[in-house]
């Protein structure tokens, strides 16, 4: 059993950026990361200042390699459970045991959940294939790489028609695909007043040729060209070590933490996409660090009275 200050669960831009905090104001830190980060497929991160164009994975080990230098204990692995553990019960005061799916065991006294979403993308031929390369999802992270091609928005959920509005900003060729779902009177005058052009029918799959998006095949076999396609997809918090606890949630379901992360549940906190769908990379590392800072002044006020007992009893620090 390894006994840190804080453990943080997932090692994304959120976690790493909390940990790197968190050495640094010399904490005892554990991370633990499963590498598999919800931006992997994609080759460039765009919209970080400073690291504009940079690979994701690139900046996950630049972090790393920052995080281990100031003392932080990386660990590869998935984290099963956390169970709440007197630490000092005549003071009220837990810690957390962490299982991970080794079978080995980690104590922290603060927990920090990091664990992100996963995109729930429509089933459909070449979806997954293309995802985060010509099959996009994010214009602030995309939209300028794609200016001025031929671009699509598929239809479905009620946030992708405010998405094909979202999407005109960058290109004057834009086309929603219906998928079959039905439009009102004032829908289709409101695309059509911002020329974006509008294609029914459901769709049968996207058409890649020589490892590039080319089209939108829909069910009549008509092909319409387009060289990427942006969706709006189901967010899926990778949350169940947050719900299984207990931690309180929004009437959307999503666990709800106040500004700096807190969740309901003392000692536990969570930030990034775990708790936040619309949370981009530059955005998970600010809320990281902003835990990590609630965090550190957190254990330092649970700290306080103890010195104080040990002082009067002439006990070191």
């Amino acid at each position: 059993m390894n006994d840190y200050d804080v453990v943080v669960i997932g090692g994304g831009a959120a976690g790493l950026s909390a940990a790197l905090v968190l050495t640094r104001a010399l904490r005892q830190v554990g991370v633990v990361d499963a590498g598999q980060p919800r931006n992997a497929p994609a080759a460039h991160m765009q919209g970080f200042l400073g690291s504009d164009g940079m690979a994701p994975r690139e900046l996950l080990a630049r972090g790393r390699t920052e995080v281990a230098g100031y003392g932080g204990h990386l660990v590869s692995g998935r984290v099963d459970a956390i169970t709440p553990h007197p630490a000092h019960p005549d003071a009220g005061l837990m810690s957390f045991d962490i299982r991970l799916d080794d079978g080995s065991a980690m104590r922290s006294r603060r927990v920090l959940v990091t664990t992100g979403l996963r995109d729930d993308v429509p089933d459909l031929p070449g979806v997954r294939e293309r995802w985060g390369r010509d099959l996009l999802h994010c214009p602030y992270c995309h939209g300028h790489e794609v200016r001025d091609q031929p671009l699509g928005v598929l239809g479905g959920p009620p946030e992708a028609l405010a998405h094909a509005h979202l999407i005109r900003q960058w290109s004057h060729d834009v086309v929603y695909f219906t998928t079959g779902q039905p439009l009102t009177t004032t829908q289709r005058e409101q695309l059509a007043a911002r020329a974006i052009g509008v294609v029914d029918g459901p769709v049968a799959r996207l058409v890649v040729e020589e490892d590039r998006l080319t089209g939108v095949e829909l069910a009549t076999g008509q092909v319409v060209p387009r060289t990427a396609v942006f969706v709006r997809p189901r967010f899926v918090p990778n949350d169940t070590l947050l719900t299984d606890l207990g931690c309180a949630t929004h009437d959307n379901g999503w666990v709800a933490v106040d500004a700096t992360g807190r969740t309901s549940i003392p000692g536990i906190w969570a930030a990034g996409n775990a708790v936040n769908p619309r949370a981009q990379v530059i955005t998970a590392a600010g809320e990281g660090s902003a835990a990590a800072i609630a965090i550190n002044n957190d254990l330092v006020d649970e700290d306080l009275p103890l010195a104080v007992t040990s002082f009067r009893l002439g006990l070191p620090l």
